[in-house]
């Protein structure tokens, strides 16, 4: 009886071991990640070695800074399963995996998931705190934009107490870094979603039902007229609000990278009438 409890125990932990050995040579460490997608020109930089372009499955650490050529993309994935799409002209690179990711310049889609504790995304003199949420930031020096697709966001300024705000889903910051964090305004998803380079023309988002369901929750604040159409679009990348014509409305929803601002009604329960535009 006990060799035969013995043997079951034996084959207990060979299976065991079966499981963990490929598991363990396939993880990814948490203070890495991999390169999960090259469009055109993805260059790989370390602070000890020469530049070179990046491949399918490269490892990346630390010291390693990954940029992308004009018209190219990038995408690199953690441990974590949080994944961070890069824009074209973009430069990124991160500490202690996702609790430190560094955007130096240029826009990224962040997904990060609820097992993503801490994470934390610096665009110069600001940072989001970010878990089980889908984000996009943009930096450049003097300027960035911070906007939110599903779950929630703290934006931030380290060092400024209280600097703080909260920016759900459908909103987004747009504001000098060195300035005081403003409050965010609204954003349409479904516009986002159908132009913007982070997501056509690649494989979909772990998120996507959850940003879909977040898209849905404003058309029907827009049905009660409590979230209210404008003719405000800023035309892809950048931070520059543009005012459209009705003849114009038609042509932003084939235009991409496109992202369409409604306002939200102040003071209006869902049966009033909304303000003249």
């Amino acid at each position: 009886m006990n060799r035969r409890l013995n043997l079951l125990a034996w084959i207990a932990i060979t299976a065991s071991l079966a499981n963990w050995v490929p598991n363990r040579l396939n993880a990814t460490p948490h203070n890495e990640a991999r390169v999960t997608r090259v469009n055109n020109y993805v260059q790989l930089a370390r602070f000890t070695n020469a530049a070179r372009r990046a491949s399918i499955n490269d490892i990346i650490d630390a010291e390693t800074v990954v940029r992308t050529g004009n018209d190219s993309r990038g995408e690199v994935t953690f441990s974590d399963e949080t994944v961070v799409r890069l824009a074209a002209n973009t430069a990124f690179n991160f500490k202690d995996g996702t609790r430190g990711l560094n955007l130096r310049e240029g826009a990224a889609l962040i997904q990060a998931t609820k097992g993503a504790n801490g994470a934390t995304i610096h665009a110069g003199s600001v940072a989001a705190a970010v878990a089980g949420t889908t984000v996009l930031i943009e930096y450049h020096p003097g300027v960035y934009k911070f906007l939110v697709l599903e779950g929630t966001g703290r934006l931030y300024r380290p060092g400024y107490f209280g600097d703080s705000v909260l920016v759900r889903p459908g909103q987004m910051v747009i504001g000098n870094p060195n300035a005081a964090v403003s409050d965010p305004v609204d954003f349409d998803i479904a516009c986002f979603v159908k132009t913007s380079r982070f997501i056509v023309d690649l494989p979909p988002l772990r998120s996507k039902k959850s940003i879909a369901a977040e898209g849905q929750k404003q058309q029907q604040e827009k049905s009660k007229k409590t979230l209210i159409e404008t003719n405000f679009v800023i035309f892809g990348g950048g931070t520059g609000i543009t005012l459209v014509g009705p003849v114009q409305t038609d042509a932003v929803s084939r235009t991409t990278a496109t992202l369409a601002t409604p306002r939200r009604a102040p003071n209006l329960s869902p049966e009033a009438a909304p303000a003249s535009q």
